[in-house]
């Protein structure tokens, strides 16, 4: 049988206690978050499970998430890969954002739209946008020049880049017997689960993924699908997922 993958989100990110509106932003995590990435790789630890290298995006929430999970698991010396293509999905003019004053401005259809649908962009970052990201330098390092680097993006386009990981980076390090980690975002990782788990678009637009906290993939022989669950008691992951689905919704004002 095929080694299993372990896919985690990344710790919380100072941007997720601020319910901001993230993508190419390139946040860091709050010590909670770094402490959810401690707490996740004891996780793995404890479950026996164990590694050979790891994968990240070029972000630092997802990469600092994974190199405490590798402190925690005592696996610090293995491979690890940065790849952009399992950055967050690219939020466009709505980055930096707050999602709850966004939704009482817009509404919450309209902020639900923009967070899930599967092929609706948010308007393109423009050049005086204070996170332009498409002169970052780490992206032309890495081949792409500012032409491809995405301004904004919907579900369907991180899904192609996503499938590009699997078919160029994770396939065939699965079939050469390497257990991978992969430490990335809610939407990169919601892409991965709608190819390998052949989710249609409504069923993924339903999936949400909370911060740091690690999902074992298992495979047949044929590198399908067969099985995918939290290592954390489901009472835990519930309670993380109705957090999630607060985040678009409009506050009531509070007065005093």
């Amino acid at each position: 049988m095929p080694v299993p993958v372990i896919i985690l989100r990344h710790g919380q990110s100072q941007w997720n206690v601020e319910n901001r509106f993230t993508g190419w932003v390139d946040v860091p995590l709050t010590p909670k978050g770094e402490n959810e990435a401690r707490q996740a790789g004891r996780l793995i630890r404890e479950k026996g499970l164990e590694l050979d290298l790891a994968f990240t995006s070029f972000l630092k929430r997802a990469s600092n998430t994974c190199k405490l999970v590798l402190e925690s698991l005592g696996q610090s010396n293995i491979p690890v890969h940065a790849d952009w293509r399992l950055n967050e999905r690219h939020y466009g003019a709505l980055s930096g954002l707050n999602k709850s004053e966004t939704a009482a401005r817009y509404g919450e259809a309209q902020v639900h739209l923009w967070r899930r649908s599967f092929s609706v962009r948010p308007d393109p970052m423009t050049p005086d946008h204070p996170h332009f990201t498409a002169v970052d330098p780490m992206y032309l390092q890495a081949g792409l020049c500012e032409s491809t680097i995405p301004l904004t993006e919907c579900l369907a386009d991180t899904v192609v880049r996503v499938e590009a990981f699997w078919n160029e980076q994770l396939l065939p390090n699965l079939q050469s017997g390497k257990r991978p980690l992969i430490a990335a975002h809610g939407n990169s990782l919601r892409a991965l689960l709608m190819l390998l788990a052949k989710l249609s678009e409504d069923e993924v637009l339903q999936l949400n993924i909370p911060t740091a906290q690690p999902m074992v993939l298992e495979f047949n022989d044929q590198f399908e699908l067969q099985s995918h669950y939290y290592l954390a008691d489901p009472a835990v992951i519930e309670a993380a997922l109705a957090e999630i689905a607060q985040q678009g919704k409009a506050q009531p004002v509070t007065l005093g």
